[in-house]
């Protein structure tokens, strides 16, 4: 689909979705690795922004720009 000024909104929320969407999995991945006894990370400490009344912080790691990638092809898929 081609980004125009009428989904751009879609557009950023899907890549939001999807970047977030990876950082789960590859979280979930370096669980499983570590349960099966082998201490693994590659995570950055937490990106974000507090403001007082909101705080919001997000994990990055190999998973976030995997996400963001695949939510990009996804959406020029549709």
């Amino acid at each position: 689909m081609k980004i125009t000024n009428k989904n751009l909104h879609n557009f950023i929320g899907f890549l939001v979705i999807c970047s977030v969407l990876g950082t789960l999995c590859w979280e979930l991945i370096e669980v499983l690795i570590r349960i099966a006894g082998v201490n693994f990370t590659l995570t950055a400490g937490p990106v974000g922004f507090d403001i007082g009344v909101l705080s919001i912080h997000i994990k990055i790691n190999p998973g976030t720009p995997a996400g963001f990638a695949a939510g990009w092809l996804l959406f020029k898929r549709i």
